[in-house]
């Protein structure tokens, strides 16, 4: 029998790292370190944590006695990046410096990948990044808008997206690639990807479709407008009443779904009324996306948190599976699926990518880190 293969995970969220270690892809070993909201209060860039994690994570490598050395992979997650596709890339220089200097924005997912740099130029075992929140796989028409200074980013929740869809394939008896889904991750923020030939072709993203418990969703531009220069907001607090402020928390004060079932289940009719349209709005997303391959679609899958809610799950049945067979996976499983990605890595099913984006006016890694050190210095 052929000897497991053993991947370490790190998965860097707003308030805890989590770690696990898999042999193959069964889970021997995890843990989520905790980080104090007093801790990070004085940080506004992702960067500023990174010792505070470093030392947490450290701190917990001593204590489970793990020698990295005996690793075969370490695999994060992806970070807000620039210029990537879904899949595998190897976290090396060109990686942690983009992160570092360049994110995309700051999200602190991107400390996942520097990291697992640190971590993998100490020990030398080979690290990757897997499924970026910021992957895009879709065409370059896809990208248009009405405005050609504005140009579309598309995108959606890749990591969990791409496993349920593949677990979806198998279990039809189909390669992933051979597919088309339509894929609802339902969320503290909604996103929703039409899945075909592998990759995420086209996505609704959290400001352009469905209402969440946190995000206001898809509304008339005129309304934001007279919203931005009604003298009530600044720029960030706009930011925040659109995603963080909106959506469920706009209309009841909580980011818990279950909360605002409770109100219906008490007999609010506000509260079933605003939740069937969230419903609603999940449902006329998905009938947007079914177009995508001119309604060749072999299932509609919803999964994350939300879709725990079996009220929430049938009324959007109720309206899409005309459109195909409803398959409804809740949860998310973050961690599994990058250890299942950098097990088909390590197997040869995929290949680990190079990242070699740069940021317009240069042409290389060299010339951009010396201008980043020099700003640093002023």
């Amino acid at each position: 029998m052929a000897e497991k293969k053993r991947i370490l995970t790190i998965n860097p969220g707003s308030t805890s790292t989590k770690l696990a270690l898999f042999e193959d892809e069964t889970e021997v070993l995890k843990q989520e370190l905790v980080i104090r909201a007093e801790d990070i209060a004085d940080c506004t860039r992702m960067i500023q944590q990174l010792d505070i994690r470093m030392a947490s994570i450290r701190d917990f490598i001593r204590g489970a006695e793990l020698d990295l050395s005996t690793l075969d992979l370490i695999v994060a997650r992806g970070g807000s990046i620039h210029g990537v596709h879904s899949g595998a890339y190897v976290i090396d220089a060109h990686v942690d410096a983009m992160l570092r200097y360049r994110p995309r924005s700051q999200h602190v997912s991107s400390l996942a990948a520097i990291i697992a740099y640190q971590l993998s130029r100490e020990s030398g075992v080979p690290a990757i990044f897997y499924d970026a929140p910021s992957a895009d796989d879709a065409d370059e028409i896809m990208h248009y808008t009405g405005l050609p200074e504005c140009r579309r980013f598309v995108t959606s929740h890749c990591l969990n997206s791409k496993m349920v869809a593949r677990q979806v394939a198998k279990s039809l008896g189909k390669a992933y690639e051979e597919c088309n889904f339509i894929v609802a991750h339902l969320g503290g923020g909604i996103t929703m990807a039409f899945h075909s030939g592998g990759r995420m072709v086209d996505t609704l993203l959290d400001d352009a479709g469905p209402m969440s418990p946190q995000r206001a969703g898809r509304i008339p531009v005129t309304d934001v407008i007279e919203l931005c220069y009604s003298g009530q907001y600044t720029k960030a607090e706009m930011a925040n009443k659109m995603r963080g402020k909106g959506g469920l928390v706009a209309w009841f004060g909580v980011n818990d779904a279950r909360d605002v079932e409770a109100l219906i289940d008490a007999g609010d009719q506000k509260a079933r009324d605003v939740f069937w349209y969230m419903a609603y709005q999940i449902a006329k997303g998905i009938g947007e996306l079914s177009v995508v391959q001119s309604g060749r679609l072999d299932r509609i899958i919803l999964t994350g948190g939300l879709a725990w809610s079996k009220r929430l799950t049938n009324w959007v049945t109720e309206q899409v599976e005309f459109l195909a067979p409803v398959v409804v996976i809740p949860g998310e499983r973050e961690m599994l699926a990058l250890a299942q990605g950098g097990a088909r890595v390590l197997r040869g099913e995929e290949r680990a990518n190079r990242y070699t984006w740069l940021p317009p006016g240069y042409d290389t890694l060299e010339a951009f880190l010396a201008d980043c050190r020099k700003t640093e210095e002023e």
